[in-house]
């Protein structure tokens, strides 16, 4: 069968296996629209995406922001009732709007018809009750299976069917566009990554046919992808560059004729492009008297000249690749498509700027996230590889192995990821990541430790001997002494420090032990009570190992924690141990502070 072909039967059943896996973690696995808080659908980033359409439709306050307290007490969006992430205020008091508008134009037919059924259904209308929540879910999910649908088609242009069944399995099954397009389908990616694939489908037919409609249809859609995200105006590369399959002086000198040629759609779809990025710059004029204005924190920003490539890929904390390794078939892709495949010059030159991009972004633990949109380019060199191991018996079967195995971990990771007891999105560590890998059930409660300390000692403690016993009573403020305890409040957050000499070659580990009891847990892993070792030498920190110990303490609950050291090869000749409460509101109280060393 070839591509062309009219037949398609298993790229369209492989579509039809695929809608119900999506329909399913949408409506039953994890149905966010039924959850409150920042689990809800409209949380977090999506809040930010979505605020403008109350602001405009239902409070028509843009500027001032009078309702945020009331919606932020009800709704707790980003967990926090006086944290409003959502906009940044300026020095006259007014507010301006986080995220660029795109999202919110998107978002508007799915509001519309959430904002008329609400009362109806007995629901307030106020932009955050249920109605609004499932309406942007079913929205980001009808768009999702809209953009799969059409990358099928896509696809077909250029592989035969098994070749585009095969690829759509790929990208649902075993990458994380599972998630963002039936669970997290507020998010931008997923309604982006539609974008992308009618971006490439119209940019391939005015090619063919050079109509002005199409034209047209390049410039709203390049103008739209860059008013969700402006990163994303580098999708004007694909129109510019398809067809372009050689760097050659000929080619390059051909494809200036041709522009020339047709220079009239082209200004029409610049054109078009402007016209829709004024939406963001009317506004931001409006709200801050710029037509340009930065809305992000300043301490984000964009840092070429030190792009994250191997943390944004393969740190245990939120690596592409180390949570979607499948994706990895794309830059392995990239030998065959050079080699065969079509529009190469377009195809690879996005990939690798987009890649650089999304690397250069300084916080660089939002995650593989941000690949998800460009996921209808980089399925084209997963395709020439698909399309390449069928034509070997050993590569075929290779191929599939290793497929099947990154299919069954992504299905690991999205239930791992939101079934909340193994997966955690703010720490993680190399220890814990392959402790917890691939178990459905929870780790140990110890293990979770591990998230801040990478090292555990699990046999036979060997020449043990005690080091170090007891608090130092001699403590300044009162209120940290009870019955032979310490207690760290509020106000008195950090611990005197408690060193001890210990410059012992012939051990090899060090454990320290202390008790801890609280009344209340706290949950917000930034406030934890943390218990901290150093190792010194000369007043000079050689190591430090640190864990959270709320982690594994519960209410009204009093319980030893460890943390271990592997004692380095470097000098030492002190140990200073020192408790934080993390500016928690909640007391810990600590006692039996214990040191040993001992060997393997």
């Amino acid at each position: 069968m070839t591509a062309g072909s009219t037949n398609n039967d298993l790229s369209r059943y492989t579509f039809l296996f695929c809608a119900v896996v999506m329909c399913y973690a949408s409506f039953f696995f994890y149905p966010r629209w039924k959850n409150a808080g920042s689990e809800a659908t409209i949380s977090w980033d999506v809040s930010g995406y979505y605020w403008y359409l109350p602001s405009v439709f239902i409070y028509n306050d843009l500027k001032h922001q009078a309702f945020k307290d009331d919606i932020l007490k009800k709704y707790l969006p980003t967990n926090n009732p006086t944290d409003f992430q959502q906009a940044i205020r300026l020095e006259n008091g007014d507010y301006v709007m986080k995220y660029a508008s795109g999202m919110a134009v998107m978002y508007l037919p799915f509001f519309a018809t959430a904002h008329f059924i609400a009362p109806v259904l007995g629901y307030p209308q106020d932009g955050f009750s249920v109605p609004y929540q499932f309406a942007i879910q079913f929205g980001g999910l009808l768009i999702s299976l809209i953009g799969l649908w059409y990358l099928r088609k896509l696809l077909l242009l250029f592989y035969e069917d098994k070749v585009v069944a095969i690829a759509i399995c790929i990208l649902v099954i075993g990458s994380n566009y599972l998630n963002y397009a039936a669970i997290d389908c507020g998010m931008s990616h997923c309604w982006l990554f539609t974008v992308y694939v009618f971006l490439i489908l119209n940019t391939h037919y005015f090619y063919q046919t050079f109509k002005t409609k199409y034209a047209f249809r390049i410039g709203f859609l390049v103008g739209l992808a860059a008013l969700t995200r402006p990163s994303d105006a580098l999708s004007c590369i694909i129109p510019l560059f398809w067809g372009l399959d050689s760097l050659s002086i000929s080619s390059i000198k051909n494809r200036f004729t041709l522009y020339f040629k047709h220079f009239r759609q082209l200004l029409l779809a610049g054109l078009v492009a402007l016209c829709v990025l004024s939406i963001q710059l009317i506004y931001w004029k409006y709200a801050t008297g710029h037509w340009l204005f930065y809305s992000y924190d300043q301490n984000q920003h964009l840092y070429f000249r030190s792009p994250n490539f191997f943390d944004y890929t393969f740190s245990y904390r939120s690596g592409w690749l180390t949570y979607t390794p499948i994706m990895i078939f794309a830059f392995i892709g990239i030998i065959p498509f050079l080699m065969r495949g079509k529009n190469r010059i377009a195809i690879i030159t996005f990939f690798l700027l987009n890649y650089y991009i999304v690397c250069s972004w300084n916080i660089w633990w939002y995650g593989g996230r941000a690949m998800v949109q460009s996921y209808p380019v980089l399925i084209f060199p997963v395709a020439a590889l698909v399309q390449v191991s069928m034509n070997r018996k050993l590569a075929l079967v290779l191929f599939s192995i290793v497929a099947a195995g990154f299919m069954y971990y992504n299905i690991w990771v999205t239930y791992a990821y939101h079934k909340g007891t193994i997966y955690d999105a703010e720490i993680m560590s190399g220890a814990y990541f392959w402790k917890a890998a691939g178990r459905w059930d929870a780790v140990p409660e110890d293990v979770t430790l591990l998230k801040d300390n990478p090292e555990i000692f699990e046999g036979e403690l060997k020449n043990s001997r005690i080091i170090y016993r007891g608090l130092i009573d001699s403590i300044s403020h009162e209120k940290y002494l009870i019955r032979k305890s310490l207690v760290l409040t509020k106000e008195h957050q950090i611990s005197p420090d408690y060193v001890f000499p210990f410059a012992d070659k012939n051990a090899e580990w060090l454990k320290v032990t202390a008790s801890f009891h609280c009344t209340e847990r706290e949950t917000n892993i930034w406030k934890m009570a943390q218990f901290i070792v150093r190792l010194k030498n000369n007043g000079n920190v050689v190591k430090e190992n640190m864990v959270r110990v709320h982690r594994v303490l519960h209410e009204n609950e009093t319980k030893p924690v460890s943390i271990f050291m592997k004692l380095p090869d470097a000098s030492y000749d002190s140990v200073t141990i020192l408790f934080w409460n993390g500016d928690s509101e909640y007391d810990i109280q600590i006692s039996d502070l214990e040191a040993a060393s001992f060997n393997e």
